[in-house]
């Protein structure tokens, strides 16, 4: 338990110097914010009309909610490998640290944006149409799910920034995988339309299954034009989204740890 409180404290401590470190670099919070608006703006207006209007609005917004937070994984990314670069990484293995306090701290900050650039894309959501038509314990069940998946997205940034020689190879790397992640998935668009092998990947993908339970639990239904589907984890979203958002965490929070020990430790 000894260990546990200072694992705990330490973490926060580090979460708290990200936090305070991001009035030096006001340029990414403002990328981070603007980005999921922007991603609203263009496909609510951009594709809706052609897409169901109003309803794919509602629609929209569970997948804008999936995407932003796993693209915020670049964030984690770029601010490990630029902590790395800078040598403030290797000063906090200088003190009486536990070597997952750095890691944990990081995504902790990363998850804090993340919530706030949650709260942005609902305003935004709030403004083109978007409604909560559940209760508010399934309303804050889907949050929390995000924040879950969140959480999750910024252990696989974590393990990127690790993993990258460099800040510039850390934003590529960070930005590369997000793409194929978001669009090969049910977050915009219905998978019926994919070729087979392709829409296999889009109804396993882990994006799609958080974007379909939120939507759920909003009680934003797909239009018309747009088929729910019939497979395993379409059907299951909820518990899938759930067990992808674990097996994420612990999978790629091993690999982050690892690959921190042996770049420290030597």
């Amino acid at each position: 338990m000894i260990a546990v409180r200072r694992l705990g404290r330490d973490s926060s401590i580090i979460a708290w110097r990200n936090l305070l470190n991001l009035r030096r670099t006001p340029g990414s919070v403002i990328a981070a914010l603007v980005q999921p608006v922007m991603f609203v703006l263009l496909l609510a207006y951009v594709f809706g009309g052609s897409l169901g209007g109003a309803d794919y609005r509602t629609f929209l917004m569970g997948g804008i909610f999936a995407q932003a937070v796993t693209f915020n994984a670049a964030f984690t990314a770029l601010g490990l490998a630029n902590d790395m670069d800078k040598g403030i990484v290797d000063r906090f293995r200088s003190l009486p640290m536990p070597p997952m306090a750095v890691l944990l701290g990081r995504t902790l900050s990363d998850l804090t944006m993340s919530a706030v650039t949650l709260a942005v894309t609902s305003l935004c959501g709030l403004l083109v149409g978007w409604r909560i038509a559940a209760s508010a314990g399934d309303a804050l069940l889907a949050y929390l799910l995000i924040l879950l998946f969140a959480f999750a997205m910024s252990w696989v940034g974590a393990a990127i920034g690790l993993l990258a020689r460099s800040v510039e190879v850390a934003q590529s790397a960070g930005l590369i995988w997000l793409f194929p992640v978001t669009f090969v998935s049910s977050a915009f668009v219905s998978t019926h339309t994919m070729p087979g092998p392709l829409r296999t990947v889009a109804e396993w993908n882990p994006v799609s299954a958080t974007a379909t339970a939120v939507r759920r639990l909003f009680g934003n239904p797909p239009p018309g034009g747009i088929p729910a589907g019939d497979a395993w984890p379409v059907v299951h979203a909820l518990p899938y989204a759930l067990v992808c958002a674990c097996l994420i965490t612990g999978a790629f929070m091993l690999l982050a740890l690892r690959r921190f020990r042996r770049i420290t430790l030597g």
